[in-house]
């Protein structure tokens, strides 16, 4: 999968290797899915064709009512049957009978107001990701709403514009209900990002990927922590789609909805010819200015809006969005999907040299260390831990006095397993990764950081907005379901 010589190629030596750690642990370990030369089992995931069908976009949902401050939806958490595979019906898990979930469009400084009803036999949680919300609100992991009762999410949007999804969050069960297909977008947008001029309307698309299992009934098969069988890729719930795009600037908004694979993705035409496009934000919103980079590095529960110009290639372009990095065989996991190129197009839009500003960031009062880590495949254990402790509901495990900031480094103690950490309620700024400074892409407003074995980051933060409990955890969501997550009390 992901080289040396690839990375080198890519100019992965400088800029985007600090974003996916040192490259001793990413090539080594990460490239450990396989080559292509690993015979693959024929299942009906791999009967299906890769590029024969095309992409669609997840349904918006309409408000069944709208006031002057706030718009109302009903969503129904049930059961569905879904073709994923071409010819074949799926059963998976829903929000309103849509795999992927539906689209709530909301705007800044507006009100929405979501009803849950939960027709499913099991508990579930709804937490808005990357949402600043009060503790009522968030979906947290004890929080839940049992078989057949109803719970209302208020979200008052009090922040910048971004790519933010919905997901189920019930503890033990979440690793399961997201892969079955529990998520939806949340695309908030506001004034000051409107007006810049960015790529919109059908010309702004989600991708939102994630990874699956197929037995040769076309059903999904769960296992907890099982990277290596995950290899149909799917974007908007389609196995490699294709999308026909026209000869001009499109915005793409990217979820990683997966479980635990990560990706790092590069337009490719099947030469050595490089494709860079433009970062233009990430977790929390848009970056101070667009970013140019060759890859996209991208762990479960992060985003990325990025621009791509297609008018700089001839119609009749087909271009790949590659994949480096496995588990699995590159055959399967190597592609995610193809741009087939149209006519030029008249295209008014454009990306300015600056996107937001970014406040300064405030004097820390605090710091702190956080070690994540998990018993190694082939120990025979299934636990993982934060500062050497699995997940207690009844355990505050971090004391945070409110409106305060705080400096937290953020170790990956694991040998040969990435991690990734996520915070509920703050965004933070990255400050260093291996002493380190980011690098241009990861400068904005995260809420999830991507940590390789042995890695370090260290993360500023501001507490100044809700009091209450909220937990931070790892979201490669399988190890969060074995214990990697605690909970800190704001106060």
């Amino acid at each position: 999968m992901l080289t040396r010589r690839h990375a080198i190629r890519l100019g992965m030596t400088t800029g985007a290797v600090g974003a996916v750690g040192a490259a001793g642990g990413l090539f080594k370990t990460l490239t450990a899915g396989g080559p292509a030369t690993v015979p693959v089992a024929a299942t009906a995931a791999t009967a299906a064709e890769p590029f024969a069908v095309p992409l669609t976009v997840p349904p918006v949902l309409v408000p069944y009512r709208r006031t002057r401050h706030a718009d109302y939806y009903r969503i129904t958490t049930r059961r569905a049957s879904a073709e994923i595979l071409p010819g074949t019906r799926t059963d998976v898990l829903t929000y309103n009978g849509s795999f992927t979930g539906p689209t709530i469009r909301a705007r800044t400084g507006r009100r929405t107001v979501v009803r849950h009803v939960n027709a499913l036999d099991m508990p579930t949680s709804v937490h808005l990701h990357g949402g600043n919300n009060p503790v009522e609100h968030d979906g947290g992991m004890m929080d839940t709403i049992a078989p057949g009762r109803r719970r209302t999410y208020v979200y008052e949007n009090r922040q910048p514009g971004a790519t933010l999804w919905m997901h189920d969050h019930a503890h033990h069960m979440e690793s399961e209900h997201v892969y079955r297909g529990l998520s939806g977008l949340y695309l908030l947008r506001d004034p000051d990002e409107d007006r810049l001029g960015l790529p919109s309307g059908k010309y702004d698309i989600p991708l939102v990927l994630r990874d699956a299992d197929f037995d040769d009934d076309a059903a999904m098969v769960y296992t907890m922590d099982d990277a290596q069988n995950r290899t149909t890729i799917l974007v908007n719930g389609r196995p490699w789609p294709y999308l026909e795009v026209e000869a001009r600037k499109y915005r793409f908004r990217l979820v990683n909805s997966c479980n635990l694979r990560i990706f790092v993705l590069a337009l490719s035409d099947g030469s050595a010819t490089q494709h860079p496009v433009q970062q233009i934000g990430t977790d929390g919103g848009l970056l101070a200015a667009p970013a140019e980079t060759p890859v996209l590095v991208l762990s479960p529960g992060e985003r990325i809006d990025f621009v791509v110009d297609f008018s700089k290639y001839a119609p009749g372009t087909r271009l790949t969005l590659a994949n480096m990095l496995g588990p699995g065989p590159t055959e399967l996991v190597g592609q995610v999907m193809r741009f087939d190129i149209g006519e030029r197009t008249p295209d008014r839009s454009r990306v300015p040299d600056t996107l937001a500003t970014l406040p300064p960031l405030p004097k820390p009062t605090v710091e702190r260390a956080f070690e994540l880590n998990m018993d190694e495949p082939g120990t025979g254990g299934h636990q993982a831990y934060i500062n050497g402790k699995t997940f207690d509901p009844d355990r505050i495990d971090t004391h945070v006095e409110w409106g305060s900031t705080e400096v937290w480094t953020v170790t990956n103690k694991s040998v040969t397993v990435p991690h990734n950490f996520h915070t509920h309620l703050v965004q933070f700024r990255i400050l260093e990764r291996d002493g380190q400074p980011p690098y241009p892409a990861e400068t904005g407003w995260k809420d999830t950081v991507l940590l390789f074995p042995g890695q370090t980051a260290k993360l500023q933060l501001t507490f100044d907005s809700h009091r209450g409990v909220y937990p931070y955890h790892c979201h490669m969501i399988d190890h969060s379901a074995m214990g990697m997550m605690a909970q800190m009390k704001i106060a």
